[in-house]
């Protein structure tokens, strides 16, 4: 049904677009094979004037013109409906390109290249390769999870989904009735914020985590939806990039070097380790337990508590 009635708007639009007069009801109908097939007249009405209001709402300027014997006709010139065009900067196009290089996903690479496409038309140096390498970093964003398509369409749909999820500390997945806001890529991971309706709050998932299929429902979402710049901040608040306090950790010398980079202060301990203080927000129990044996927690006691706790359900399986 969504393929026939974007069909039948394109075939409405192109009619519109391509004629120099206005045309009347009667022959947009003859004109296009959609409205020869509806069932009566009233019927045809109804769905010529839907079509109508859509590409008006789709931003296409629709004149009605009244002729001289009293009919009313129907056209779209083409310079009204005609986009200004777009200019680029160097700087601006190379940043564009740039983000087209981010996306070398299965899914998104094509968009990418066609986009790039279009960048060129509009003015990207065409010496400017954005898929050459342009220093020691490679800014990619790698998509492993299979949750990531369907909860990217889910969030651009503004459609619920259900999905089970493994907590770090539970044995067993559960299933989630998630009210998708945005992804958000953190230290190389993945997250879904949104709400979750079991818990009535709102809650951020680690894609990993998420075992199964991830099933759509049509039903519309209960809570509003905030804006970007607050989910980041859920995100980052959870993924344990806020930090109140300071943590005493032990590591393995010659590991852990993100940790490294985040510490406040390093002492060498000798045997092959060392102490460091490091930034203590929510999320860095998980955070740590990725170090496996490299990593011990001296202080604060329950973070040490929530390293071992989840130790132990990795180990349980």
């Amino acid at each position: 049904m969504a393929i026939a009635k974007a069909e039948r708007l394109m075939n409405l639009a192109l009619c519109l677009l391509g004629t120099r007069r206005p045309l009347s009801k009667r022959e947009l109908r003859e004109s296009i094979e959609a409205y020869l097939e509806a069932g009566s007249d009233d019927s045809f009405n109804r769905m010529f004037e839907r079509d109508k209001d859509d590409l008006r709402e789709l931003g296409l300027v629709i004149e009605t013109v009244e002729n001289l014997d009293g009919e009313i006709g129907y056209l779209a010139r083409r310079d009204s409906n005609r986009l200004p065009p777009v200019t680029l900067d160097a700087e601006e196009a190379a940043a564009l390109g740039l983000a087209a290089k981010v996306w070398q996903q299965a899914r998104l690479a094509g968009a990418a290249s066609g986009a790039l496409q279009k960048l060129r038309a509009a003015g990207l140096p065409e010496d400017f390769d954005p898929y050459e390498t342009h220093g020691a970093l490679e800014p990619r964003i790698p998509v492993h999870e299979a949750a990531f398509e369907p909860l990217m369409l889910a969030c651009r749909d503004r459609r619920p989904v259900v999905f089970d999820y493994r907590k770090a500390t539970a044995a067993r997945p559960e299933p989630r009735h998630v009210e998708p806001w945005a992804l958000e890529c953190w230290r190389g991971h993945w997250y879904l914020a949104g709400w979750d309706r079991d818990r009535n709050a709102e809650r951020v998932f680690r894609l990993s985590r998420i075992t199964g299929k991830v099933r759509s429902r049509g039903a519309r979402y209960t809570a509003p939806v905030p804006d970007v710049v607050t989910v980041r901040e859920t995100v980052a608040s959870w993924a344990g990039e806020t930090a109140d306090r300071s943590a005493l950790i032990r590591l393995r010398s010659e590991a852990g070097y993100p940790l490294r980079a985040k510490a406040v202060s390093v002492r060498e301990l000798g045997d092959g380790w060392d102490e460091l203080e490091i930034p203590y927000g929510h999320g860095l129990d998980a955070w740590l337990v990725e170090f496996g044996p490299d990593v011990v927690v001296l202080e604060p006691a329950e973070l040490r508590a929530d390293v071992l706790d989840r130790l132990r359900a990795v180990a349980k399986g």
